[in-house]
């Protein structure tokens, strides 16, 4: 069980990191908004790069973080049910969800998008917009970000099975196991 628990706390600092990435993200998306909002009306000036920079930016906050929005725990839920369980029922639970749903769910999405991107690489696809930016980039942040959701799926399947067997303790307000 140890290298397993070694496997999910590298997958759940690869998507701390991804989260303060996703965390400066908005920021720099805020900045560059109001800056080009500024630009345009002071100058009349307007760039559809920068219009797109910002979309991409919230492409990828979307997609990376959710990841991290699953491992923090702060993910939607329907809690009507779940709240009445014991905490063992509400590990099974989660243990099902994510083995027959997430991931799979994540993976076929993965494995869907993957064709959308590669099409974009091999052309060398651009905005049509003129200044426009490329497109394959941001294409491959569809399949890559439901495959970072997956890992982190797997890694709650193996603090799940760790908790069951009671190995470690879940923390419930991050997630953590605790030894």
């Amino acid at each position: 069980m140890r290298p397993l628990l070694a496997l999910s706390q590298a997958i759940d600092r690869l998507n701390e990191k991804i989260g303060y990435i996703c965390n400066l993200l908005v920021l720099i998306s805020c900045l560059v908004s109001a800056g080009n909002a500024m630009i345009r009306y002071a100058f009349s000036y307007s760039s559809n790069g920068w219009l797109e920079a910002q979309w991409y930016m919230f492409a990828i906050l979307v997609m990376f973080g959710a990841s991290y929005t699953f491992k923090r725990n702060e993910h939607v839920r329907v809690e009507i049910l779940y709240l009445m369980l014991s905490e063992r029922g509400q590990l099974i639970l989660d243990l099902i969800g994510t083995l027959c749903f997430l991931i799979p769910a994540c993976l076929l999405l993965a494995y869907l998008s993957w064709p959308f991107f590669y099409q974009a690489y091999a052309v060398g696809e651009m905005s049509g917009n003129a200044g426009g930016l490329l497109r394959w980039p941001i294409k491959f942040v569809i399949p890559a970000g439901f495959v970072m959701l997956a890992l982190q799926g797997v890694s709650e399947v193996i603090k799940r099975i760790a908790a069951l067997e009671g190995y470690v303790t879940i923390d419930a307000k991050y997630e953590r196991p605790t030894q």
